[in-house]
């Protein structure tokens, strides 16, 4: 019989350097007023220039093993969902491997951009589940600052650092991750992407000067497919595992948008007490979202055990996740 794969423990990052939005306004032509009343967000956490996502993602691993009492050395696998990782290779899970000391470790990185945390952690349940691991680190990281055109006034005030990690291991008697439901949709790449990142676009001094190094987004389109991507993967993953959206104790979306969270519970009928949303403070953090927003929560001691979670994410490729848990 398949094992199932539960959290052990978690652990965060976030640099100490804070972006306010009275801050921005002194960069781009912008207002708190603007930024909060569309997108929810107060401010971010920017990395230094010294500090990488290979950094931020040890940071957390290493606060995730120590509340889970486990040797790096005990650690079978390392997946580190990141869309800016610190070099095309090595991985960023290579690098993190080696600061955390994990000398056993197999490691690997896993790109579907904000979906990436959930896509790692499904990869990484299965290998729990075939009883091939026994003990995963999964890491969302992302330096996301590195990317942004801090010129475009619609994007630079979306986004954040930092890193967030937790450790996957069979609980006995524990029911683990009940359900997933992982998607994409590669037609619809250009809405939400990096167009100079990669052997297609090689970078030039006329790419640098167009600036698409740069992250870049079509905002509405983003927003339509998201809530409705969102809603739909998260109807799959309740009815995969046999649940109904009223026996969930606490819904953690991804943190885009205050209006897509919105939109999000509305269209489920689940009031926004028992969303877990954290974007105020932080922003659009990629993959890294997700372990931040569980690592706080769990902090906060407001999971108890048996608690059912569902987790649902978007991102470019256009990728989209969710997955129903137990915690």
């Amino acid at each position: 019989m398949p094992r199932s794969a539960s959290i052990l423990s978690t652990g965060a990052y976030l640099p100490s350097r804070v972006l306010s939005n009275a801050d921005l306004e002194k960069m781009v032509d912008t207002s708190d007023e603007w930024i909060l009343s569309r997108t929810g967000i107060r401010e971010r956490r920017i990395a230094a220039d010294d500090e990488f996502t290979s950094d931020m993602g040890a940071a957390a691993a290493r606060q995730a093993l120590e509340l889970g009492g486990i040797n790096p050395k005990d650690i079978d696998l390392i997946i580190v969902a990141t869309c800016t990782p610190d070099t095309v290779f090595p991985s960023t899970a290579c690098y993190i491997q080696q600061k955390i000391g994990a000398t056993r470790a197999a490691a690997f990185d896993v790109q579907a951009a904000c979906s990436g945390f959930l896509y790692a952690l499904v990869t990484a349940s299965q290998f729990i589940s075939s009883g091939v691991y026994k003990t995963i680190l999964v890491i969302g990281a992302e330096k996301l600052s590195s990317i942004v055109n801090w010129q475009d006034r619609n994007t630079c005030v979306l986004f954040g650092d930092g890193a967030g990690a937790v450790v996957l291991q069979h609980r006995p008697g524990a029911r683990g991750l009940l359900a997933f439901d992982l998607g994409a949709d590669g037609s619809q790449t250009e809405i939400l992407s990096v167009p100079a990142s990669g052997c297609r676009v090689p970078i030039t001094p006329a790419v640098l000067d167009q600036r698409l190094q740069f992250l870049q987004m079509s905002g509405k389109e983003v927003f339509k497919y998201a809530v409705n991507a969102m809603n739909r993967s998260s109807e799959i993953c309740l009815e995969n595992a046999g649940c109904k959206p009223d026996q969930i104790r606490w819904f953690i979306p991804h943190q885009a948008n205050q209006r897509i969270v919105d939109a999000v519970a509305t269209r489920m009928n689940v009031g926004l007490d028992r969303f877990v949303i954290n974007l105020e403070r932080y922003g659009n953090t990629s993959a890294a979202c997700m372990p931040i927003a569980l690592h706080e929560t769990s902090m906060l001691g407001k999971f108890n055990r048996g608690d059912l979670l569902l987790m649902v994410s978007f991102g470019g490729g256009l990728t989209w996740a969710s997955t129903v848990l137990e915690w």
